[in-house]
């Protein structure tokens, strides 16, 4: 079995979830007959759902992959399902269920779990001002998340929009990002990276501390876009003046390699274990959720794998329609 996300070292988890208060957990219950769903409610104010195969294989290695939810969106909303009269267009946006089950369908010789990560403010910036010591509590949830499902030696930490504020907020709890980490993934999210709380200096050293660590940074032109005639971003703002950031500090330690295709211009450095894409947005336009929909999710997983653009490409069209259920 080729292994592409299984990191070489083993990592001891530690007993900090033991203090993380655990207000309630519902019991598992199948979504299909292929799934099943386990919520838990944990102070301070956060929900979790853990979505698994039903029919588990134990022989495959456990691929957990931690997603942040976006500003403004529940679990189900970001899970998507088909549009039913009255639903919220948020069900339809994101889909990031259907999209593991695309990831599901090719990746074979894994078995993927994914953690929804919501809060009650519906914003992981908000929450974050909100809780003074909120990596210590970021940190806790994962802790507990992965004693749960085994201890995977493989995680991914993902988010769309504020829930990049999560993976930072895990990013500050610790001076050298944990080995058990294998993919970082920013979906539009980047907004919070900051050189000053040596962000580039984690990432760089996590990058160069195991070949099999890989980081997608996807955003877009969000410099010139309007909403109601007015300017959506600050002049400092934004998620590409951040991946801007994050390049130029990667330059200052690495080659990075800048190719363009047609919209897209990648910027790769560290053998293309890291990737910056960016959607140029020539017609201005908002594109915050548009790049996690047109397989977003799925790319930021597979690149820098044998299945990078196999059956999908990155900002196409979707994917994964057939694996939306109602």
């Amino acid at each position: 079995m080729k292994t592409i996300f299984q990191t070489k070292s083993v990592t001891v988890l530690c007993c900090a979830f033991l203090f993380l208060n655990i207000n309630s957990c519902t019991s598992t219950k199948a979504v299909s007959e292929n799934e099943n769903n386990t919520f838990y409610s944990f102070s301070p104010e956060t929900r979790v759902l853990i979505n698994s195969p039903k029919y588990n294989n134990t022989a495959k290695p456990v691929l957990l992959i931690l997603y942040a939810l976006p500003n403004g969106n529940t679990i189900e909303m970001t899970a998507g399902r088909k549009l039913r009269n009255g639903d919220d267009w948020h069900f339809d946006i994101q889909h990031i269920a259907a999209q593991t089950r695309f990831l599901r369908n090719t990746l074979h010789d894994y078995s993927i779990v994914v953690a929804y990560l919501e809060n009650s403010l519906k914003s992981w910036p908000s929450w974050r001002r909100k809780y003074e010591h909120n990596s210590d509590d970021i940190m806790r949830i994962i802790q507990f998340v992965r004693f749960e499902i085994g201890e995977p030696q493989s995680v991914i930490l993902s988010g769309h929009s504020g829930g990049g504020s999560f993976i930072t907020g895990f990013i500050n709890a610790f001076d050298s990002i944990p080995n058990y980490i294998s993919r970082i993934a920013y979906l539009d999210a980047n907004y919070s990276y900051d050189d000053s709380l040596n962000h580039g200096r984690k990432l760089l050293q996590w990058l160069n501390a195991d070949t099999t660590h890989k980081l997608c940074v996807i955003a877009y032109d969000d410099r010139e876009i309007m909403l109601n005639g007015k300017k959506v971003v600050s002049p400092t703002g934004g998620t590409y003046r951040a991946t801007q950031r994050m390049i130029q500090r990667f330059n200052e330690q690495t080659d990075v390699i800048l190719k363009q295709d047609s919209i897209i211009k990648q910027y790769s450095a560290i053998n293309n274990r890291a990737r910056f894409i960016i959607q140029t947005n020539p017609d201005t336009l908002i594109l915050h959720t548009v790049l996690v929909e047109k397989n977003g999710f799925i790319h930021s997983i597979l690149f820098q794998t044998e299945f990078e653009e196999m059956n999908y490409k990155f900002f196409g069209q979707r994917a994964y329609s057939n694996f939306i259920t109602d």
